[in-house]
Protein backbone atom coordinates (compact mmCIF):
# COMPACT_ATOMS: atom_id res chain seq x y z
CA UNK A 1 0.00 0.00 0.00
CA UNK A 2 1.39 3.37 -1.12
CA UNK A 3 2.51 6.35 1.59
CA UNK A 4 4.90 8.51 0.08
CA UNK A 5 3.92 11.55 2.14
CA UNK A 6 7.67 12.51 3.78
CA UNK A 7 7.12 13.42 7.58
CA UNK A 8 9.56 15.83 9.20
CA UNK A 9 9.68 16.26 12.81
CA UNK A 10 12.01 18.92 14.39
CA UNK A 11 13.58 19.22 17.89
CA UNK A 12 15.46 21.33 20.30
CA UNK A 13 17.43 18.62 22.92
CA UNK A 14 15.95 18.83 26.22
CA UNK A 15 18.42 20.58 28.66
CA UNK A 16 20.47 21.98 25.95
CA UNK A 17 20.40 25.11 27.58
CA UNK A 18 18.10 27.60 29.94
CA UNK A 19 16.37 30.70 29.22
CA UNK A 20 17.70 32.89 31.82
CA UNK A 21 18.62 37.17 31.99
CA UNK A 22 21.62 37.72 30.09
CA UNK A 23 21.66 34.08 28.44
CA UNK A 24 20.89 33.35 25.26
CA UNK A 25 19.03 29.92 24.60
CA UNK A 26 21.26 27.70 22.55
CA UNK A 27 19.22 24.80 20.41
CA UNK A 28 21.00 21.50 19.33
CA UNK A 29 19.96 20.56 15.79
CA UNK A 30 18.11 17.31 15.42
CA UNK A 31 19.68 13.96 13.91
CA UNK A 32 18.05 13.20 10.79
CA UNK A 33 17.35 9.73 10.29
CA UNK A 34 16.40 8.86 6.63
CA UNK A 35 13.60 5.49 7.35
CA UNK A 36 12.73 3.25 4.69
CA UNK A 37 9.10 2.43 5.48
CA UNK A 38 6.13 1.24 3.96
CA UNK A 39 2.09 0.52 5.07
CA UNK A 40 3.34 -3.18 6.28
CA UNK A 41 3.03 -3.94 10.49
CA UNK A 42 7.03 -4.43 10.23
CA UNK A 43 7.21 -0.74 9.88
CA UNK A 44 4.29 0.08 12.80
CA UNK A 45 7.32 1.00 15.70
CA UNK A 46 8.87 3.28 13.41
CA UNK A 47 5.68 5.14 12.30
CA UNK A 48 4.27 5.48 15.38
CA UNK A 49 7.65 6.52 17.22
CA UNK A 50 7.40 9.43 14.85
CA UNK A 51 3.80 10.40 14.87
CA UNK A 52 3.86 10.29 19.13
CA UNK A 53 6.65 12.00 19.60
CA UNK A 54 8.92 9.54 21.11
CA UNK A 55 11.38 10.73 18.59
CA UNK A 56 11.31 13.95 18.70
CA UNK A 57 11.60 13.63 22.33
CA UNK A 58 14.82 11.61 21.66
CA UNK A 59 16.12 14.41 19.17
CA UNK A 60 15.74 12.25 16.19
CA UNK A 61 14.12 14.10 12.86
CA UNK A 62 13.14 10.74 10.94
CA UNK A 63 12.64 11.25 7.20
CA UNK A 64 10.04 8.71 6.09
CA UNK A 65 10.59 7.10 2.67
CA UNK A 66 8.15 4.70 0.97
CA UNK A 67 8.95 1.61 -1.02
CA UNK A 68 6.94 -0.87 -2.28
CA UNK A 69 9.27 -3.60 -1.28
CA UNK A 70 11.99 -5.10 0.30
CA UNK A 71 14.42 -5.47 -2.30
CA UNK A 72 13.91 -1.56 -3.61
CA UNK A 73 14.46 -0.54 0.40
CA UNK A 74 17.68 -2.57 0.91
CA UNK A 75 19.20 -0.69 -2.43
CA UNK A 76 18.27 2.20 -1.49
CA UNK A 77 19.76 1.41 2.20
CA UNK A 78 22.86 0.15 -0.02
CA UNK A 79 23.06 3.46 -2.09
CA UNK A 80 22.99 5.82 0.70
CA UNK A 81 19.42 6.82 0.39
CA UNK A 82 18.33 5.49 3.70
CA UNK A 83 20.18 4.94 6.91
CA UNK A 84 17.76 3.02 9.25
CA UNK A 85 15.04 0.17 7.27
CA UNK A 86 12.97 -2.61 8.48
CA UNK A 87 12.98 -5.10 5.89
CA UNK A 88 12.23 -9.00 5.40
CA UNK A 89 14.95 -11.16 6.04
CA UNK A 90 15.07 -12.59 2.24
CA UNK A 91 16.34 -9.63 0.90
CA UNK A 92 18.77 -8.84 3.12
CA UNK A 93 20.40 -12.57 3.18
CA UNK A 94 20.27 -12.16 -0.82
CA UNK A 95 22.67 -9.14 -0.63
CA UNK A 96 24.88 -10.42 2.58
CA UNK A 97 24.94 -14.06 -0.17
CA UNK A 98 26.68 -11.62 -2.46
CA UNK A 99 28.94 -10.22 0.44
CA UNK A 100 26.90 -7.09 1.04
CA UNK A 101 28.74 -5.19 4.06
CA UNK A 102 27.09 -1.86 3.84
CA UNK A 103 24.68 -2.96 6.53
CA UNK A 104 23.74 -4.47 9.91
CA UNK A 105 21.25 -5.95 11.52
CA UNK A 106 20.12 -4.12 14.95
CA UNK A 107 16.83 -5.11 16.23
CA UNK A 108 14.01 -7.91 15.88
CA UNK A 109 10.82 -6.29 15.90
CA UNK A 110 8.33 -8.34 16.40
CA UNK A 111 6.80 -12.32 14.91
CA UNK A 112 3.92 -12.00 12.45
CA UNK A 113 3.55 -15.66 12.41
CA UNK A 114 -0.32 -15.83 12.44
CA UNK A 115 -1.07 -12.40 9.56
CA UNK A 116 0.58 -14.55 7.00
CA UNK A 117 -0.60 -18.48 5.98
CA UNK A 118 -2.05 -19.92 3.24
CA UNK A 119 -5.35 -20.50 2.53
CA UNK A 120 -7.76 -22.26 0.29
CA UNK A 121 -11.02 -23.20 -1.58
CA UNK A 122 -12.94 -26.00 -2.19
CA UNK A 123 -12.78 -27.99 0.41
CA UNK A 124 -9.13 -28.53 0.71
CA UNK A 125 -7.91 -30.11 4.01
CA UNK A 126 -4.68 -30.54 3.55
CA UNK A 127 -1.28 -29.66 1.46
CA UNK A 128 -1.67 -32.95 -0.18
CA UNK A 129 -5.16 -32.02 -1.60
CA UNK A 130 -3.30 -29.19 -3.59
CA UNK A 131 -1.95 -31.67 -5.76
CA UNK A 132 -2.90 -30.49 -9.25
CA UNK A 133 -4.22 -26.97 -8.00
CA UNK A 134 -2.72 -23.39 -8.96
CA UNK A 135 -1.43 -21.69 -6.02
CA UNK A 136 -0.94 -17.71 -6.32
CA UNK A 137 1.88 -16.03 -4.15
CA UNK A 138 4.19 -13.43 -4.59
CA UNK A 139 7.56 -15.09 -5.67
CA UNK A 140 10.70 -14.23 -3.84
CA UNK A 141 8.69 -13.37 -0.54
CA UNK A 142 8.42 -15.13 3.10
CA UNK A 143 4.72 -16.46 1.69
CA UNK A 144 6.90 -17.76 -1.48
CA UNK A 145 9.15 -19.94 0.84
CA UNK A 146 6.44 -20.78 3.25
CA UNK A 147 4.09 -22.59 0.02
CA UNK A 148 7.74 -24.21 -1.16
CA UNK A 149 8.50 -25.79 2.25
CA UNK A 150 5.09 -27.25 2.74
CA UNK A 151 5.13 -28.91 -0.28
CA UNK A 152 8.15 -29.95 0.43
CA UNK A 153 7.14 -31.45 3.64
CA UNK A 154 3.89 -33.53 2.15
CA UNK A 155 5.97 -35.20 0.13
CA UNK A 156 4.72 -33.38 -3.21
CA UNK A 157 6.99 -32.72 -5.95
CA UNK A 158 7.37 -29.15 -7.17
CA UNK A 159 5.82 -29.88 -10.82
CA UNK A 160 2.85 -31.74 -8.92
CA UNK A 161 1.61 -28.26 -8.06
CA UNK A 162 1.10 -25.17 -10.10
CA UNK A 163 2.48 -22.19 -8.23
CA UNK A 164 2.39 -19.06 -10.38
CA UNK A 165 3.79 -15.58 -9.18
CA UNK A 166 0.84 -13.03 -8.12
CA UNK A 167 2.00 -9.75 -6.88
CA UNK A 168 0.60 -9.42 -3.34
CA UNK A 169 -2.09 -6.72 -4.00
CA UNK A 170 -3.79 -8.38 -7.05
CA UNK A 171 -4.33 -11.98 -4.80
CA UNK A 172 -7.23 -11.19 -3.40
CA UNK A 173 -8.78 -10.65 -7.01
CA UNK A 174 -7.37 -13.58 -8.51
CA UNK A 175 -8.61 -15.95 -5.16
CA UNK A 176 -12.36 -14.60 -5.52
CA UNK A 177 -12.22 -14.46 -9.61
CA UNK A 178 -11.34 -18.57 -8.92
CA UNK A 179 -8.08 -17.86 -11.12
CA UNK A 180 -6.67 -19.68 -8.49
CA UNK A 181 -7.67 -22.88 -6.13
CA UNK A 182 -5.06 -21.31 -3.17
CA UNK A 183 -3.31 -18.24 -1.95
CA UNK A 184 -0.28 -17.62 0.64
CA UNK A 185 -0.18 -13.94 1.45
CA UNK A 186 0.39 -11.36 4.59
CA UNK A 187 -1.37 -8.75 6.02
CA UNK A 188 -3.63 -6.88 4.77
CA UNK A 189 -4.14 -9.45 2.21
CA UNK A 190 -4.26 -12.14 4.48
CA UNK A 191 -7.18 -10.49 5.95
CA UNK A 192 -8.50 -9.85 2.58
CA UNK A 193 -8.41 -13.31 1.41
CA UNK A 194 -9.42 -14.97 4.51
CA UNK A 195 -12.86 -13.18 4.61
CA UNK A 196 -13.97 -14.64 1.69
CA UNK A 197 -16.75 -17.14 1.37
CA UNK A 198 -15.61 -20.42 1.17
CA UNK A 199 -12.13 -19.53 1.85
CA UNK A 200 -10.12 -21.25 5.14
CA UNK A 201 -6.32 -21.04 6.17
CA UNK A 202 -4.63 -24.27 5.57
CA UNK A 203 -1.14 -23.17 7.09
CA UNK A 204 0.16 -20.13 8.62
CA UNK A 205 3.95 -19.29 9.67
CA UNK A 206 3.87 -21.28 12.47
CA UNK A 207 3.99 -24.56 10.77
CA UNK A 208 6.99 -23.52 8.98
CA UNK A 209 9.63 -25.98 9.31
CA UNK A 210 11.55 -23.64 11.39
CA UNK A 211 9.17 -22.02 13.29
CA UNK A 212 9.18 -25.34 16.08
CA UNK A 213 12.77 -25.51 16.68
CA UNK A 214 14.43 -21.67 16.33
CA UNK A 215 10.81 -19.70 16.16
CA UNK A 216 12.04 -18.32 13.14
CA UNK A 217 9.17 -17.33 10.47
CA UNK A 218 10.17 -17.82 6.26
CA UNK A 219 11.02 -13.91 6.20
CA UNK A 220 11.24 -12.37 9.72
CA UNK A 221 11.34 -8.63 9.74
CA UNK A 222 14.35 -7.12 10.90
CA UNK A 223 15.53 -3.75 11.83
CA UNK A 224 18.73 -2.75 9.70
CA UNK A 225 20.93 0.17 10.31
CA UNK A 226 23.44 1.47 7.43
CA UNK A 227 27.11 0.99 8.65
CA UNK A 228 28.66 4.38 7.52
CA UNK A 229 25.53 6.05 9.24
CA UNK A 230 25.70 4.24 12.58
CA UNK A 231 29.93 4.72 12.39
CA UNK A 232 29.12 8.53 12.30
CA UNK A 233 25.95 8.55 14.67
CA UNK A 234 26.58 5.29 17.18
CA UNK A 235 24.32 7.52 20.01
CA UNK A 236 21.56 8.63 17.31
CA UNK A 237 21.25 4.76 16.71
CA UNK A 238 21.07 4.07 20.30
CA UNK A 239 18.53 7.22 20.65
CA UNK A 240 16.33 5.77 17.62
CA UNK A 241 15.98 2.57 19.28
CA UNK A 242 15.26 3.57 22.43
CA UNK A 243 12.20 5.63 20.91
CA UNK A 244 11.63 2.44 18.54
CA UNK A 245 11.03 0.44 21.84
CA UNK A 246 8.90 2.47 23.31
CA UNK A 247 6.24 2.02 20.07
CA UNK A 248 6.35 -1.50 20.49
CA UNK A 249 5.70 -1.59 24.03
CA UNK A 250 2.74 0.44 23.03
CA UNK A 251 1.93 -2.22 19.99
CA UNK A 252 1.89 -4.74 22.25
CA UNK A 253 0.53 -2.95 26.03
CA UNK A 254 -2.20 -0.84 24.16
CA UNK A 255 -3.08 -1.87 20.93
CA UNK A 256 -6.00 0.21 20.96
CA UNK A 257 -4.26 3.12 21.16
CA UNK A 258 -1.99 1.94 18.66
CA UNK A 259 -4.40 1.12 15.96
CA UNK A 260 -5.61 4.92 15.28
CA UNK A 261 -2.80 6.89 14.30
CA UNK A 262 -1.60 3.88 12.32
CA UNK A 263 -4.98 3.84 9.87
CA UNK A 264 -3.49 6.69 8.23
CA UNK A 265 -0.75 5.04 7.67
CA UNK A 266 -2.28 1.76 6.23
CA UNK A 267 -6.09 2.87 5.06
CA UNK A 268 -6.92 0.09 7.44
CA UNK A 269 -10.68 0.14 9.30
CA UNK A 270 -10.29 -0.01 12.53
CA UNK A 271 -11.68 -3.33 12.99
CA UNK A 272 -9.11 -5.16 10.82
CA UNK A 273 -6.01 -2.71 12.04
CA UNK A 274 -6.49 -3.51 15.59
CA UNK A 275 -6.49 -7.40 14.52
CA UNK A 276 -3.29 -6.59 12.71
CA UNK A 277 -1.55 -5.04 15.89
CA UNK A 278 -3.21 -7.88 17.73
CA UNK A 279 -1.70 -10.65 15.28
CA UNK A 280 2.03 -10.05 15.97
CA UNK A 281 4.02 -10.82 19.02
CA UNK A 282 6.19 -7.21 19.60
CA UNK A 283 9.55 -7.41 21.03
CA UNK A 284 11.03 -5.29 23.54
CA UNK A 285 14.45 -3.78 23.75
CA UNK A 286 14.98 -6.43 26.58
CA UNK A 287 14.70 -9.03 24.79
CA UNK A 288 17.07 -7.62 21.68
CA UNK A 289 20.20 -9.42 23.43
CA UNK A 290 18.95 -12.73 23.21
CA UNK A 291 16.77 -12.67 19.96
CA UNK A 292 20.40 -11.17 18.37
CA UNK A 293 22.44 -14.23 19.69
CA UNK A 294 21.83 -18.19 19.93
CA UNK A 295 18.94 -19.81 18.82
CA UNK A 296 17.02 -17.02 16.67
CA UNK A 297 20.28 -16.22 14.86
CA UNK A 298 21.15 -19.98 14.28
CA UNK A 299 17.59 -20.56 12.25
CA UNK A 300 18.05 -17.25 10.71
CA UNK A 301 21.36 -19.54 9.45
CA UNK A 302 19.13 -22.16 8.48
CA UNK A 303 16.97 -20.08 6.62
CA UNK A 304 19.70 -18.55 4.41
CA UNK A 305 20.32 -22.86 3.92
CA UNK A 306 16.92 -23.25 3.46
CA UNK A 307 16.65 -20.86 0.48
CA UNK A 308 19.80 -22.34 -0.85
CA UNK A 309 17.98 -25.39 -1.00
CA UNK A 310 14.89 -23.81 -2.47
CA UNK A 311 16.96 -22.28 -4.99
CA UNK A 312 16.14 -18.69 -3.93
CA UNK A 313 19.60 -17.35 -3.28
CA UNK A 314 22.93 -18.93 -4.33
CA UNK A 315 24.61 -19.49 -1.34
CA UNK A 316 24.20 -19.19 2.53
CA UNK A 317 25.84 -16.22 4.42
CA UNK A 318 27.22 -16.69 7.56
CA UNK A 319 24.67 -14.68 9.17
CA UNK A 320 25.89 -13.74 12.53
CA UNK A 321 28.73 -11.50 10.88
CA UNK A 322 25.81 -8.92 10.10
CA UNK A 323 24.51 -9.20 13.82
CA UNK A 324 25.09 -5.97 15.60
CA UNK A 325 24.76 -5.79 19.29
CA UNK A 326 25.99 -2.98 20.54
CA UNK A 327 23.09 -0.49 20.16
CA UNK A 328 20.39 -2.07 22.38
Amino acid sequence: MAFSRRVFLHTVAAGSAVAVAGMPLAALAATQVKYGGSAWLGHYPAYLAMTEGFLKEAGIEQDWQSFGTSSSRMSAVMSGGVDIACTGIVSALALMARGAKQFSVIAIPENFGRVEGLMVRGGVKSIQELKGKKVGVTFASSAHLLVLDLIAKAGLKPDEVTVLNVPAPELPAAMQAGQIDAAAAWTPQFDAIRKQPGVTVLADDTQFSLYQSNKVTPGPDVLVVRRAFAEKNPEAVKAYLSAYFKATALLRDKPEQAAGPLSKLTNLSTEDQLAAVKGADWYSQAQQAELLKGPYIEGLQKLAELLVSHKQIDKAPTVKEWIDTSFV
